[in-house]
Order: structure tokens, then C-alpha cells, then sequence
């Protein structure tokens, strides 16, 4: 089976929709999946999902399956720089996750005092425990860190959601604690992240990450990325987002 992790495409977020630039990335990106065979489409319920997805739903005709635990994760935390404000809870600088060496830990990095306070360990596992149902119904069954495959099959999912519950889903799957993927990755705005099963012995499955990110699709079109889900480069980058 292969997975299609797609994020929206540029945000508007105050509209919770698309910019100008978001939608000709959708558009891009639904030229880009008209050429896959797709079996499911999965969507977020917040709107810059929809709206990226509404442009393949339209052109392939096809109906999309909302699941709320496809929308951004975001539970609160307090983040820990002194600052007293509340924030997500990938939202950290990195001198300060990365004193902690729990965060690279797949069993404790939940386990920190900020985590517990905003229960980000209780929504990890309400998304992970809804995601792996879904994988189930498709015949992947989560035992331990690997996937029993009751009914194996070539059958794509698309899931168009957001960067910090793509990386939960991630780090699910790779059974990595998300800190990593949600401070050492970033996936830029319609990109398509890929995923497929690997069973080497009958029966068992894992999932193997076969590309991260890729916006291939606007590079073809010559459409430069968009910068969001990024900070600055250097730290005299004016422009570009610091905190």
C-alpha cells in the first residue's frame, strides 16, 4: 500500500484558506496527482486542507473522507524560554528541546513537565490510535512497531493535511519520537510526502519512507516554493521569520 502525505498549499491563515500563490500551488498539485491512481482520499477539516484538495477532487470527480484527526495537531503547551507564552507543542527553540535528551526518545518524550501540562501525550495517541484504525480497514494492523498485513495491497491513500500532524503520522510509522521530524524536517506548502509498505515476509509490513517534501510539481512549473513552516536561514535575514 502507499501513502500520500500532501500539506495544504500556502496559508492564509487568518481566513484559514489559501493565498493567491497557495492556490496556484494546488493547482499544480492536483496536475501532479491526476496521474496517480488513486484509490482514497482522506482531507482535514480545516479549511486551507479543503481548499487544496477541492481542485483534484474537482478535476478527478472524486469525494474526499474528512477526518478530524487529520487537522493540525495543536495542543497548548507553555513554552519553556522564558517568555510565558502559550504556543503548539512543536514550537520550541532548540536550544531548549534539544538539552532535553528524553525528546529523542520514542517512549519519553512526552514525558517532560511542559508535555504533560498541556496532554499533548493524550492527542498524540487519540491521532496515532485513529490513524492506525483507518490503516486497519485497509488491512494493516498495528501490532507492537510493526503492521500485521491481513490483506495486503497496492491500494494509494491520500491524505491532505498539515505539517505537525504529518510528522505525527511519521513518526508513528517510523517509530521516532516527533520532536525529531517536527524540528529536523520541514515540508513545504502542497508538498507530497511518500510512504509505502515493505513486506518481507508474508504478513508482516512496515512503513518505508520512499520521499520526503517533494514539491517536484512546482519546480517544474517553475513556482519557487513558498516559505512557510520555515525560519531564517541566517540570523540577519531580515524578511524571513525568526520566532
Amino acid at each position: 500500500m502507499r501513502l500520500l502525505m500532501v500539506r495544504h498549499g500556502d496559508p492564509d491563515y487568518e481566513k484559514d484558506s489559501l493565498t493567491e500563490k497557495g492556490w496556484r500551488e494546488a493547482a499544480l498539485l492536483s496536475e501532479r496527482l491526476l496521474k496517480t491512481d488513486i484509490t482514497h482520499i482522506y482531507v482535514s477539516p480545516l479549511g486551507r486542507a479543503k481548499d487544496t484538495a477541492s481542485l483534484t477532487l474537482k478535476e478527478t470527480g472524486r469525494t474526499a473522507t474528512e477526518c478530524s484527526w487529520l487537522r493540525e495537531f495543536a495542543p497548548s503547551i507553555l513554552r519553556p524560554d522564558g517568555e510565558g507564552r502559550r504556543t503548539v507543542a512543536w514550537d520550541w527553540l532548540p536550544q531548549d528541546w534539544l538539552a532535553e535528551p528524553d525528546f529523542l526518545c520514542c517512549d519519553r518524550w512526552a514525558d517532560h513537565e511542559v508535555m504533560l501540562g498541556g496532554e499533548v501525550r493524550q492527542e498524540y495517541d487519540r491521532v496515532t490510535g485513529s490513524f492506525d484504525a483507518l490503516l486497519a480497514g485497509h488491512g494493516y494492523v498495528r501490532e507492537g512497531n510493526l503492521y500485521r498485513a491481513e490483506r495486503a495491497n497496492r491500494d494509494t491513500l491520500v491524505f491532505f493535511c498539515h505539517f505537525g500532524v504529518e510528522c505525527v503520522l511519521l513518526s508513528h510509522l517510523m517509530n521516532l519520537s516527533p520532536m525529531i521530524l517536527w524540528h529536523h524536517a520541514c515540508a513545504a506548502p502542497s508538498s507530497v510526502t511518500t510512504v509505502y509498505t515493505e513486506e518481507r515476509r508474508q504478513g508482516t509490513a512496515v512503513f518505508r519512507v520512499c520521499s520526503f517534501g517533494d514539491v517536484s510539481h512546482l519546480y517544474a512549473a517553475g513556482e519557487e516554493p513558498a516559505f512557510a513552516a520555515r525560519f531564517c536561514e541566517t540570523y540577519d535575514c531580515a524578511g524571513e521569520r525568526h520566532d
